[in-house]
């Protein structure tokens, strides 16, 4: 059955029955348990080693800081070469980057660099393959389904690879949990590799692809339109993450345990996976859409019930709010996609995700900083309140970028 035929009756279950999504699919949820768990053992290999909670912390902090590097230098490797060769060698160049993490021996300086090496592959592999769900699933209500499955397939791997990966590493040593993660890449570059067709490159030639990605960038930053959808997609995340960066802080202030706070970092993810579902099968494309800005907005409000210094439930409560308001990538997905030049659209999801990841990164340890100086309940308050502004004025921008193009 075609992509057209499909996308007659769209959905979850449509979506999944594109043979190639499925290799997609299966891929995306084997690296990602690969990487969850490659930072919980390697966040204790270091402990064992260093025996400091700061180096110990950098294991997850370098997860996210060089995806900048990642979706700006490299990002024009998503457009110059075939798709399935880009995904197939970023998996292989993991693998590999995964393997060394097990020599013995190895300082944590080199333990760190590695982890580097992983964050910095992360976004083009992620960008190449979201540019390519536009030719699986086609351009359509179909592309924003896929990208709310990955989205919650990553929700799902991480709540499910975080309690996998702690047993696991009570059990056995961390280096053999590290060798996991390397048979997730291979099994993902297989997938990958069988599962989906090979595709042309979607640019020949052009500038030295180091400088390509900083000149496509460039290109994307000089449309209005475009501009106003990658703020939209980027601010929102830089609050929504400084509950979560506070959670351990906030549930000792409480006197509460462990378990509490692991119950409060399923909250986020538990929101993001039930308002994905429920807004991706009960509304239709079009109304999905027109509620994507007034939820972006709505999405700031839940934290602001910190003001009342919740105990666990209210709060648990709070985070599954928060974590809701992922319902409104599926407008950005739609507007990102109709904004940008084909050409460009491998370079253009690379640095999307880049940026989504570095804003987040930067949003926890400014949330850390403002909680040195102040109550941690205020610190995520604020965060709301800022928020409230911050989007508020994103929306305007974005708003009068479609208002100026219908007028044109």
């Amino acid at each position: 059955m075609s992509v057209t035929t499909r996308a007659r009756r769209p959905g979850y279950l449509a979506v999944l029955g594109v043979p190639e999504f499925r290799a997609v699919f299966a891929a995306h949820l084997l690296s990602t348990l690969g990487v969850v768990v490659c930072e919980i053992a390697l966040s204790v290999l270091v402990y064992q080693r260093t025996g400091s909670p700061l180096l110990s912390a950098l294991t997850f902090a370098l997860g996210l800081l060089p995806y900048a590097f990642g979706g700006l230098v490299l990002s024009a490797v998503a457009d110059r070469f075939p798709a399935r060769r880009v995904l197939v060698t970023c998996d292989l160049l993991c693998a590999c980057l995964a393997a060394g993490l097990l020599l013995p021996g190895l300082p944590v300086a080199a333990l760190l660099t590695l982890r580097c090496g992983l964050a910095a592959i992360a976004p083009v592999f992620a960008g190449t393959r979201g540019a390519t769900l536009g030719d699986v699933v086609g351009t359509g209500e179909l592309f924003t389904f896929g990208n709310s499955v990955l989205r919650v397939t990553s929700q799902s791997a991480q709540l499910g690879g975080f309690a996998a990966g702690g047993l696991l590493v009570a059990a056995v040593e961390p280096r053999a949990v590290l060798g996991l993660t390397v048979g997730t890449f291979l099994l993902s570059a297989l997938l990958l590799g069988a599962g989906t067709r090979p595709r042309p490159a979607r640019t020949a030639g052009g500038p030295p692809l180091l400088t390509a990605g900083l000149s496509a960038a460039r290109e994307l930053f000089a449309d209005r339109r475009i501009r106003a959808v990658l703020l939209l997609a980027w601010v929102p995340p830089l609050f929504v993450v400084v509950s979560e960066a506070l959670l351990t802080p906030y549930v000792a202030g409480l006197g509460r345990g462990p378990d509490a706070l692991g119950l409060l970092m399923c909250g986020m993810p538990i929101g993001a996976i039930g308002g994905s579902l429920l807004f991706g099968t009960l509304l239709r494309h079009r109304t999905r859409v027109a509620l994507s800005l007034p939820i972006a907005l709505l999405a700031t409000l839940p934290p602001l019930g910190y003001l009342a210094h919740p105990d666990v439930g209210w709060a648990l409560l709070c985070q599954i709010g928060i974590g809701c308001g992922i319902v409104y990538t599926f407008g950005v997905d739609q507007w990102f996609l109709d904004a940008v030049p084909e050409r460009l659209r491998g370079g253009a999801m690379t640095l999307l995700i880049a940026g989504t990841m570095t804003t987040q990164g930067i949003g926890m340890t400014l949330a850390g900083v403002a909680a040195e100086f102040l109550p941690v309940h205020h610190v995520i308050a604020g965060g709301g309140i800022v928020a409230l502004f911050s989007v508020a004025l994103v929306v305007v921008l974005f708003v009068r970028t479609g208002q100026s193009r219908d007028s044109a």
